[in-house]
């Protein structure tokens, strides 16, 4: 392993562990907009404000660690990347904004109409930040984004077959993830009923999920041929295991085991993501530029790599604390309360 692909491969680590806790909150205010009206939404809606509440913001951690890095150790494809797609990661950059300001202000309006208002941006936000950010995986995935400063076609380069099927599979796959994740939630709460409801949108979820995925076949066989031709041949054994990993985890919410049920989901998202890495591999800019080629001097990826660790030394037990924190009941007042 070379020291640009050391240096990718953690950027890579973040991306996954961004997919996944951010994912899930994405998911969260997906649901938060399926909930349906106001009081029969009420309990749905409350239920995911106190999953994701304490960790959403601490979860963009993630996010800007990945930016970070690319931006610092991969610099002319960071810079090819952001000119040349801009419309959506601004558009997904404006999401998570407004996402921010709507869940914290939705909490402290009390006029039912502000806080429809409110309500309705935060779960609107939350379903296309993520489709935007899916799009962007599609436009590099598919080849559109060329060496040089907004050397691609800014429309093209999104607005694409593989766009967006990435962007569709982004938005179900963090639907899916917060369905499982609130089912343990709901159920862990003594909320029953709310676990049995998130597991049946989970289910259903998981289903769409496959299917359109299998529908995502043909599109990377006319439209991305270098990231098809990599998942059908090296990637081959790791999609497989998604597959395997995905049913494991239908398997468990059937039975309703939601806490293994969340590790397996995991293992499943991660698979297909690691098989979407290895895939393009060697490429960062398909089918342009390598990851050497890619990568800055060695002395800026060697600071970057020192950086990285003393860096994940806080980090990581600090996040890790921090999930560990909220996923207990704690007794307040005779009742289990977050």
């Amino acid at each position: 392993m070379t020291l640009a692909e050391l240096v990718l491969g953690a950027a890579f680590a973040g991306l996954l562990a961004y997919a996944l806790f951010g994912g899930a909150d994405f998911g969260g205010g997906v649901w938060d907009l399926l909930a349906g009206g106001t009081e029969r939404g009420r309990r749905m809606r409350d239920r995911i404000e106190r999953s994701i509440g304490p960790v959403w913001e601490a979860n963009h951690v993630w996010l800007i660690f990945v930016l970070v890095v690319l931006w610092t150790g991969f610099s002319r494809a960071f810079a090819a990347a952001v000119s040349t797609l801009y419309i959506p990661l601004t558009l997904a950059g404006f999401g998570m904004i407004a996402r921010g300001a709507a869940f914290a202000y939705r909490k402290s309006v009390s006029t039912p109409g502000m806080r429809r208002f409110f309500g309705a941006a935060f779960a609107l936000s939350s379903l296309l930040t993520p489709f935007f950010l899916g799009g962007v995986v599609g436009g590099v995935a598919s080849g559109r984004v060329p060496p040089g400063i907004a050397e691609g076609d800014v429309l093209s380069s999104w607005v694409n077959p593989t766009s967006l099927l990435g962007g569709t599979l982004a938005v179900l796959v963090c639907a899916y993830l917060a369905a499982v994740f609130l089912c343990g939630d709901a159920r862990r709460d003594g909320e029953h009923d709310l676990a049995d409801a998130f597991r049946s949108r989970a289910l259903v979820t998981a289903s769409v999920t496959g299917a359109v995925g299998l529908a995502g076949i043909a599109v990377l066989h006319a439209d991305a041929p270098v990231l098809f031709n990599g998942l059908i041949g090296r990637g081959l054994p790791i999609v497989v295991s998604s597959v395997a990993a995905g049913l494991g985890a239908l398997g468990l919410l059937l039975t309703r085991r939601y806490i293994v049920a969340r590790i397996a989901s995991a293992l499943a998202v991660t698979a297909i993501l690691i098989g979407w890495a290895v895939g393009q591999y060697p490429c960062v800019l398909v089918p342009y530029l390598t990851v050497d080629q890619a990568a800055t001097g060695r002395s800026t990826l060697v600071a970057l790599l020192i950086a990285l660790g003393a860096g994940t030394l806080i980090l990581v037990p600090s996040l890790t604390y921090l999930y560990a924190l909220f996923q207990r009941p704690v007794e307040i007042t005779g009742r289990r309360e977050r």
